[in-house]
């Protein structure tokens, strides 16, 4: 007996939790009976089909999200093609509230697996095992598909819904990552919560109303597993992680204490209900330990209210501030574009503020109508219209026209050029003050795209930079050798450019000062003092030295230009945990 759980995840670099917890919560004694395969949306239809195929199973589930659905809804069809006694089944929030449809629909599904899956999972697993005769673990008797609760299948020409599956204790759910070898270069998800106790109507989340937690003990317990594996990133799925207070100060107070220099911790939480004790917890953590996302959604209390959402965004920013002051926690805010009363300008006011707040990403999403939540019922109210294939994004509603979706998509990919890419920042800062606020800003750099026809994914970061120069060059108020200078410092930060980019410096006459520089360096290593091993010659390979007549290390305060022009120092070996940007020296 084979029973295959399949995945296809957004991404690579992703894993799917799901599929880990119901073989996990299977029992290690069908370790070898039940098989995960995960794929990615990017792999072709007939490569997962053939390997799926190769794989021969005797009955196969699929792990269905907004992203997926699909391709698991083709691919599904034709596996029932090649595989036609193969009994298909299905899992997860994009089939749960509308499996009888969705049965009605396609015809070559065998059922699908309502809500929370472990519980149904493993006594459909022995159903198959067992052929209906014995369950696992207790001898409990499963003569009928009827008798697993959470199950809505096909028999014969009747549809039938089994009773609702009670939900999973969460002490129950055993580890899912047995092999974590598996997962190198990899996201692991975690979570330590179910439910949320925020009725935010867009969110799927909302209709889970009980919170349920996992033991602290347990969880410290899993979380060693992951640090003395040195996992990269550690994300947690809670929805809201900070929602009971003792429960978060356990956690945190633990990751800090065994903090292993290299995990990173993503946490999802509300910024308003924060402690003074977890902000000071926060406040003495290793810069990168740490990072918070935070969903601002919108700033229009009449847009908070009507989509449930009690949010007190003074304190909000309070709150940001106080974290991003450490220097030390990555911020992420998320804005929601496509709410109820929330149209172009009220967007707009929302972004500046949220902007202002600086945080390390700044998200422009757009409403997912998604089956299940409150929102999905009051869409007519609204007079929202939504794709109808997912991921059932808005397309427009009584504030928002169809046409004002589009600016903000392009103003979208603007901030994730310019702003989330933290590429440009010093130049970013400067040019702000030629417009009337950072939406303007932003709305104007994607009309000059547009209008110009440029590409959006172009493979070269200096095409980027040599577009934004032109655009400072034509709405910027400062000189253009200003925005020249910045622009170099900044792709200096990131990166020890081997080519100059066109608007940078003719370095040539200083060529023989640096060289001084770095054969004096030799010996005393007085500001190097991280290459004692490594020559004048290699030290200048490794580091990188530009001039500048203008202050352009800082951030804020004038920009006037300097009486004698500065060399500044760039040191890669040393670099901010938050943003990887090179250490930089001003040197006399």
């Amino acid at each position: 007996m084979k029973f295959l759980l399949a995945a296809v995840n957004a991404k690579y670099i992703h894993s799917n939790p799901a599929v880990y917890s119901l073989k996990a919560y299977a029992g290690e004694e069908h370790e070898k009976e039940i098989e995960i395969a995960e794929y990615t949306i990017n792999n072709s239809l007939a490569y997962i089909l053939s390997d799926i195929y190769g794989r021969k199973p005797d009955a196969a589930a699929f792990s269905c999200y907004i992203w997926n659905w699909r391709i698991v809804r083709e691919l599904s069809e034709e596996l029932h093609k090649v595989m036609p006694e193969l009994p298909i089944w299905l899992g997860g929030p994009e089939v749960s509230f509308d499996a009888e449809e969705i049965l009605k629909e396609c015809g070559w599904i065998t059922g699908i697996m309502v809500g929370e899956g472990e519980e149904t999972f493993r006594e459909l697993f022995c159903h198959y095992q067992y052929d209906q005769e014995e369950m696992a673990g207790g001898g409990k008797k499963a003569e009928c598909l009827e008798e697993i609760a959470g199950l809505v299948y096909r028999q014969g020409e009747r549809i039938i819904r089994t009773e609702e599956r009670e939900a999973v204790d969460m002490d129950r759910l055993p580890f899912l990552y047995g092999q974590l070898e598996n997962f190198q270069n990899r996201i692991i998800y975690y979570e330590s919560s179910r439910g949320c106790p925020f009725r935010c109507s867009y969110c799927l989340s909302s209709v889970d109303k009980r919170v349920r937690f996992k033991n602290a003990e347990t969880v410290k317990k899993e979380l060693q597993q992951l640090l003395d594996a040195k996992a990269a990133q550690v994300k947690f799925v809670d929805r809201t992680f900070n929602c009971l207070p003792a429960h978060t100060m356990e956690i945190w107070k633990y990751i800090d204490a065994h903090d292993n220099g290299i995990t990173n911790f993503h946490f999802e939480i509300a910024a308003d209900r924060m402690t003074a004790e977890e902000l000071e917890v926060l406040s003495h953590m290793r810069p990168g330990l740490v990072q918070l996302e935070i969903g601002v959604q919108s700033v229009n209390p009449y847009t908070l209210r009507e989509i449930d959402r009690d949010t007190d965004i003074e304190k909000l920013e309070r709150i940001v501030g106080q974290i991003r002051s450490g220097r030390n926690v990555h911020v992420h805010l998320d804005l929601i574009a496509g709410l109820p009363f929330e149209g172009y300008d009220s967007f707009g006011k929302s972004f500046d503020r949220v902007y202002a707040m600086r945080p390390e990403q700044l998200q422009l999403g757009f409403l997912k109508v998604l089956k299940g939540s409150p929102m999905h019922g009051r869409a007519e109210r609204y007079g929202i219209k939504y794709a109808s294939l997912p991921p059932y994004e808005v397309l427009c509603t009584d504030w928002l026209s169809y046409g004002e979706i589009c600016r903000l998509k392009r103003i979208e990919e603007m901030v994730e050029i310019y702003y989330n890419s933290n590429q440009f920042t010093h130049a970013l800062s400067v040019l702000e003050e030629s417009f009337a606020s950072p939406f303007a800003l932003f709305e104007k750099l994607a009309e000059y795209y547009e209008e110009h026809g440029y590409i959006l994914n172009s493979p070269s970061r200096v095409y980027r930079y040599h577009i934004f120069l032109e655009f400072a060059l034509r709405y910027g108020k400062r000189e253009g050798e200003l925005y020249k200078e910045l622009l170099t410092y900044d792709i200096y930060l990131r990166e020890n450019m081997k080519n100059r980019p066109g608007f940078a410096r003719d370095l040539s006459e200083y060529k023989q000062e640096f060289r001084d520089f770095y054969d004096r360096e030799e010996g005393t290593w007085e500001i190097l003092q991280g290459y004692r091993e490594y020559s004048a010659r290699q030290m200048a390979r490794m580091t990188h030295m530009e001039v500048f007549a203008y202050p352009v290390w800082k951030m804020g305060g004038t920009m006037d230009k300097l009486g004698k022009k500065k060399k500044v120092l760039f040191d890669y070996e040393e670099r901010n945990a938050l943003t990887r940007e090179a250490r930089t020296i001003v040197l006399d």
